[in-house]
Order: structure tokens, then sequence, then C-alpha cells
């Protein structure tokens, strides 16, 4: 499997197929209890948050949990109306990138959206966060 990553210079250049990073997985609620483990070191091939996730749902289903197919599985009826004019920047992932609603990817405490999205580079090392969590209503 050959992927691409961005140089320091910006452009992309190919990676080789036998790059492997490793990176520290923390899960929550659904997650962690679908894995077994709240942490766990994972080792897969390639450099990227997509390549990551891929190898991670082959071994462990819970792709179901996280990633949202389309727009309306990754959007809740809020309680408020939105304002017009949000502070900060709001974009989303492209649909089929998205997390479902209430569940988060991050990586070292950031959510992947306001990085590169799936395609943010990890580095050995790096924490991992799968977030589903349990929602209890009265």
């Amino acid at each position: 499997m050959e992927s691409q990553a961005k140089g320091d210079s910006g452009e992309r250049t190919e990676l080789s197929s036998d790059e492997t990073t490793t990176v520290e997985v923390r899960c929550t609620g659904h997650v962690r209890r679908a894995v077994g483990a709240p942490r766990l070191s994972f080792t897969f091939e390639g450099s990227t948050l997509r390549e990551f996730l891929d190898a991670f749902f082959e071994v462990h289903d819970v792709s179901d949990m996280l990633i949202a197919e389309t727009s309306a599985d990754a959007t809740t009826r809020g309680w408020t109306k939105q304002p017009s004019d949000l502070p900060g920047t709001w974009r989303k992932n492209p649909e089929g990138e998205q997390t479902r609603a209430y569940a988060r990817v991050t990586i070292n405490g950031t959510f992947n959206e306001h990085i590169d999205g799936l395609d943010s580079q990890l580095t050995e090392g790096d924490r991992v966060a799968l977030m589903y969590p349990f929602i209890y209503c009265c």
C-alpha cells in the first residue's frame, strides 16, 4: 500500500509501503466496551489518521460507532437555535469522513476536523482518542 504525505515544503511525496507508525489509542464509552480496553498501543502501516482508522477497524469492529456515512448521521438537533455568527472557523469534514453525532476522534487532544480531517498526519507516539460516550436520558 502506498500513500502520500505532505513534505516540509508542502508538496506531496510518496511514502513507502513498509512505513509503520505506533500510536497510543484511548477509548471511551461504547468504544471502550467494544474494544475491551480503555487504552492500547496500535501499530499500523502508514502515517495518516485514515490509514490508522482503516487498520484499526479491521481489528476492532467499531467503525459504525464512530464514522457517519451521511451528514444527517453526523448532525443532532440542538436544543437552541444556532447563532448565525459563530466565533472561529467552523468547517466540517466531507460526507463519509465525519464522526457520528456525539462521537469524536482526536489526535493529541485536538479534534481531527481542526487539523486535516482523516488526512491528518500521525507520528510515532501520538495519542488518538476514539470517543463515543454513554448517553443517559431521564
